[in-house]
């Protein structure tokens, strides 16, 4: 690695990490912001995104070496004081630990879906944007084996500092694509094969009910309003069952158990 010591917070050098919350919401283009040891690793091991540089607080380099060595040669490593890095970052960086990935050319979903084995788990959102709900989706999808998450258009960014935080990497690692029209999308996911299913507290059939298929889309939508009627009306709709008096819960917790349900792991 490529050790380079920040003791200026204006240095070019690491522009790119000037004032994360407020460039969080104007965006950084091709870019994104991994924080945190977790999150570095499965940056640069997963493969999925390349890394552009790291911010390493100076006192946590020495816990990070390991993972560091993953990069690859000339790697830049951007070592700073807690003053500096603060200045930097805009505010306390408690974690001490940055690094810059680069987004690539997204392909859209209909290309991934194309790419799936015989035997898939894919989770489809619709309008989920609430950036910790988000996270916490890309968790469950990595902890109970999905194969793919597929986004539509008005969906929060995965790669979002705070949604990669919450999915403790995981959206660094599961594949995902975003789509535009959904009756098209459910089209193609009928012509290749896949039992598609949308969660509502509203479902026709208890999850517990549902058969398992080899191929399968998991159908999540946003807080309180939920999927849309015109997709519910065109889908096969399951339900969590729940205690008399109470009709849902938060998405994400929802999409662990739906997930936990139709795992093929």
């Amino acid at each position: 690695m490529n050790l380079i010591s920040i003791d200026d917070p204006r240095d070019p050098r690491v522009a790119a990490y000037l004032d994360i919350r407020e460039r969080d919401l104007v965006g950084r283009h091709c870019r994104f912001v991994a924080e945190g040891k977790v999150v570095l690793d499965l940056l640069l091991s997963s493969g999925r995104f390349a890394a552009e540089s790291a911010l390493i607080l100076e006192n946590r380099l020495a816990g990070v070496q390991d993972i560091l060595r993953k990069a690859p040669p000339g790697f830049p490593v951007h070592v700073a004081a807690g003053e500096v890095m603060d200045r930097i970052a805009g505010f306390h960086m408690h974690r001490g630990i940055l690094a810059i990935g680069l987004r690539g050319d997204p392909a859209p979903a209909e290309t991934l879906v194309e790419t799936l084995p015989r035997r898939a788990l894919a989770v489809v959102l619709v309008g989920i944007s609430n950036h910790d709900n988000m996270g916490a989706i890309f968790r469950n999808a990595a902890a109970f084996g999905a194969d793919a998450v597929l986004l539509d258009q008005t969906c929060c960014d995965p790669l979002y500092r705070k949604a990669i935080r919450v999915s403790v990497g995981a959206a660094l690692k599961v594949p995902f694509a975003s789509f535009g029209d959904t009756g098209s999308f459910t089209a193609t996911l009928d012509r290749l094969g896949f039992a598609q299913f949308a969660l509502s507290p509203s479902g026709t059939t208890d999850i517990r009910a549902v058969q398992h298929s080899a191929r399968l889309a998991l159908y999540l939508g946003t807080e309180g309003e939920g999927l849309p009627q015109d997709l519910l009306a065109r889908l096969h709709t399951v339900r969590i069952g729940m205690a008399e008096g109470f009709d849902s819960l938060n998405v994400a917790a929802a999409s662990a158990i739906a997930l936990h349900h139709f795992s093929n792991r």
